[in-house]
């Protein structure tokens, strides 16, 4: 809460010292006899792509986790699988006696909302976040790689990392075999659905009715292997100290993994596992002794009860991706560009951007660069005063259309590179909607689409009015800035990259769309598709 307002405050103070460096410059059009006629203009400057592989990500402490396989036409297959610790509801549980398993059900919700409810109280939903429609293979897991919390080979305290290729770190990998404990559920053919789930019960005369309605889930019921896995995990060791508190729990039960596997196009889902309603439930009977009284003669009774005992996911929760590479952007030549700009999220492509990134011929004729005439053309430094003012600059990224996706990314995200953060546009931008996935629509428009020529994508839209404003009057570094899909633009929380030489990260929004495109780059055959920074400004009249 406080670093929010720490940044609001910085904010207000740099739109409050931007209206004083333009005081001197605006007091002379209003109410003056000596006022000055405006006159508006434009001018375009250029910039340099080039792309990039993305090392391996940390995956865990997402907002969510993508499960499922995503196929792009271009970049290949992506497979998002998830392993992640819980604990009980409550330690140290009384199963009571003569306990019998009857069934054990995994249950993680999607993202939806109700659009419509009938009489009977059944409810419509619509499913966010979810690509595709067709089948993949899931198989669950018992996990029997200890998740640990703290990094020993760090500074004390500190937390462990984990990575969407399945490593602690540079050096240490997870053994796959040993998430791949017992096997625990497989369907060969599963595909994400947005009905409700019914469940019902007997009534007294025996008739099935719905006794709970539930928004719809991935929802399956788990095997018993050896029929006897869950009884010897869980009754049988009620009052050890397994299950008396968090640590002996997290050692004992190490969680579950969830992996995901396809040979389709598959479907990908963006799931909360954090949610209370993401949880592993055994049901059991039980008898419950009811004590007789001794002064009214009442005997005891013996009552067989049904019981739940839940296990919610909890601690670390991590998304491994597994990527099929048809686009391999390391092996370009990019020294001056790129015919393309290739993007696509999760452990995947971004593209840097060098603004102003060629020369340009000044008055006197002198070859300077695009950064210096910018600077010069908007700022006078002897005088020390602004001599135009930037009204709207923006850069516009086309689509390539060469390259069929049917299935484009709504929203791209630009940031700096060098810092790891938004830009000061999109701290600015107050734009909002329904939906916070829809938000910052003035700095970072969503994809303009082609509706005579079936939604075909078109091009994207970015603002950077005051990223160059800073540039002009508080002498900002032109510091790289970079480029990629995003999902949810309010998810701009960071997240360490996998890399010895370098400090960098990526935004959670990024690393959770499994979306890609191909955009136009700097050096494109289409000349009139190529991205510019476009300028609008208002300066004097003579």
């Amino acid at each position: 809460m406080n670093f929010n307002f720490f940044k609001i405050f910085i904010f207000l103070l740099l739109i409050v010292s931007c209206e004083k460096d333009f005081a001197s410059f605006d007091s002379q059009v209003v109410n003056s006899d000596n006022a000055i006629n405006f006159s508006t203009n434009s001018v375009e400057y250029g910039l340099t792509t080039r792309s990039e592989m993305v090392n391996p990500v940390q995956s865990n402490n997402l907002p969510s986790f993508l499960l499922g396989s995503y196929t792009h036409p271009q970049y290949g297959r992506s497979n998002s699988s998830f392993v992640g610790q819980m604990v009980p509801e409550d330690y140290d549980h009384d199963f009571g006696d003569n306990v019998v398993l009857d069934s054990v059900v995994l249950t993680i919700p999607y993202y939806s909302r109700g659009i419509d409810t009938s009489e009977e109280g059944d409810i419509t939903y619509e499913i966010d976040s979810v690509y595709g429609n067709s089948p993949v293979k899931i198989s669950v897991y018992k996990n029997n790689f200890f998740l640990r919390t703290f990094d020993p080979f760090s500074d004390f305290n500190s937390s462990q990392g984990y990575f969407s290729n399945g490593s602690l770190s540079v050096e240490e990998i997870i053994d796959a075999t040993q998430l791949e404990g017992e096997l625990l559920f497989e369907i060969d053919d599963f595909t994400p659905s947005e009905q409700q789930i019914n469940l019902t019960e007997l009534d007294t005369a025996g008739n099935p009715y719905v006794a709970q309605r539930i928004a719809p889930a991935l929802r399956f019921k788990l095997n018993n292997p050896n029929d006897d896995f869950w009884e010897s995990n869980f009754f049988e060791n009620e009052g050890n100290q397994v299950l008396t508190n968090e640590p002996n729990f997290k050692e004992f039960f190490r969680g579950l993994y969830i992996k995901v596997e396809s040979n389709s196009d598959g479907s990908m889902m963006l799931l909360n596992f954090a949610s209370s309603n993401s949880k592993l439930t055994i049901h059991y009977t039980s008898d419950n002794t009811n004590i007789g009284d001794s002064d009214t003669g009442s005997v005891d009774e013996i009552e067989t009860n049904q019981h739940e005992y839940v296990i919610n996911f909890s601690g670390n929760l991590v998304n491994l991706f597994d990527n099929e590479t048809l686009i391999d952007v390391s092996t370009m030549e990019q020294t001056n560009g790129n015919e393309n700009i290739f993007l696509r999220g999760g452990e995947g492509i971004v593209s840097t951007l060098d603004l102003f990134g060629g020369t340009i011929t000044n008055d006197n004729g002198d070859e300077i660069s695009e950064f210096e005439h910018f600077k010069d053309f908007f700022y006078d430094e002897i005088s020390d005063e602004p001599i135009r003012i930037i009204n709207e600059a923006y850069i516009e990224f086309f689509v390539n259309q060469n390259f069929s996706n049917d299935d484009e990314p709504e929203r791209i995200y630009i940031y700096n590179y060098e810092q790891n953060s938004a830009l000061i546009d999109y701290f600015l931008d107050q734009s909002v909607s329904s939906l916070t996935i829809n938000a910052k629509i003035n700095h970072l428009e969503p994809l303009l689409r082609d509706s005579l020529s079936d939604d075909r994508g078109v091009k994207y839209k970015i603002r950077i009015t005051e990223h160059l404003n800073n540039l002009i009057l508080r002498d900002s570094t032109n510091a790289q800035l970079a480029l990629g899909v995003i999902s949810d633009i309010a998810s701009v929380q960071n997240f360490k990259i996998l890399d010895e030489s370098e400090n960098k990260s990526l935004a959670s929004g990024v690393i959770l769309s499994p979306k890609g495109t191909i955009l136009h780059g700097n050096l494109s055959s289409d000349t009139e598709k190529r991205p510019k920074i476009k300028i609008y400004y208002t300066e004097p009249e003579d």
